[in-house]
């Protein structure tokens, strides 16, 4: 896959890049297996926004990935290769031996008409899914398990992989895309591969319309605003502030630890992403 730089007919426009798309193979999904998403704007039941930033965008619909594999030890082949509005990366609609279709997140390297597989006895090639147990040391995975039988929940975005550095007792320790080590059971499960769509993150999108069209609104600082709206407001002329960068209610934006306690996952990081 290769990035299209646009033709600077219009000022943004002259920035601005994206996919060519190369690697899709259809532009339409697999109905049965989508749903409507829904949208919420960022508002919470009661209409108070939670999320701010969030609303308007393209409509969407929800793909099904199938990210714990569940069919174990049948082939499936590669029908095609989509784009899902979702989610970073490409998915790939198989179909199994018994003809029940499914999505799963495309690895980079996957074609049309190849066979992928799931469980312990599967061949150790890219789109196949196994036991951590069963993949070799410093081999590219992604999708993994936090937990045996609970679907993949890491290393899912565009681009990324992670690496398998030492198996010990009953723990793999994974080196994550940020840089922490974290033990994962032996038993948990992970497609062999870098996710696709390697590229994404050189994308320029050029201008604001773009992001609202992904669903992002505008964000106005707070020394734009008045005193009354944010910490940091007011002040004669474009003031810098005059203080810490803090939110709206005050607290600091950088370096403040929020996390109230450790949680029971802390005990599996080996390394800290931040070492």
């Amino acid at each position: 896959m290769a990035l299209i730089k646009f033709k600077p007919t219009t000022p943004t426009r002259r920035f601005g890049s994206g996919y060519d798309f190369a690697e899709i193979t259809t532009d339409r999904p697999y109905k049965p297996l989508t749903e409507i998403k829904k949208r919420t704007g960022g508002r919470n039941l009661y209409g108070h926004i939670t999320c701010y930033h969030h609303g308007g965008g393209h409509k969407r619909r929800l793909r099904l990935v199938d990210f714990k594999r569940v069919k174990r030890g049948t082939d499936a082949k590669v029908l095609t290769i989509e784009y899902d509005p979702n989610r970073t990366s490409r998915i790939a609609l198989i179909e199994h031996s018994d003809g029940v279709k499914s999505y799963i997140l495309a690895p980079q390297g996957l074609q049309v008409g190849e066979t992928v597989s799931s469980g312990e006895k599967a061949e150790v090639k890219i789109g196949n899914h196994l036991p951590l147990r069963c993949i070799p040391e410093g081999t590219p995975i992604h999708n993994i398990e936090l937990e045996p039988g609970c679907g993949g929940r890491m290393v899912r975005s565009a681009g990324s992989s992670a690496h398998i550095m030492a198996k010990e007792n009953e723990y793999a320790h994974v080196k994550l895309p940020s840089g922490e080590v974290r033990m994962v059971k032996l038993e948990a499960y992970a497609t062999i591969g870098q996710c696709s769509n390697i590229d994404h993150e050189n994308i320029s999108y050029g201008k604001a319309g773009r992001k609202r069209w992904l669903g992002i609104r505008p964000t106005t600082r707070g020394v734009a605003m008045n005193p009354v709206d944010h910490p940091l407001g007011g002040g004669e002329g474009k003031s810098s502030g005059g203080r810490h960068p803090v939110s709206a209610w005050g607290q600091l934006s950088k370096g403040l630890k929020t996390r109230k306690k450790k949680k029971k996952s802390g005990q599996f990081i080996v390394r800290d992403r931040r070492l």
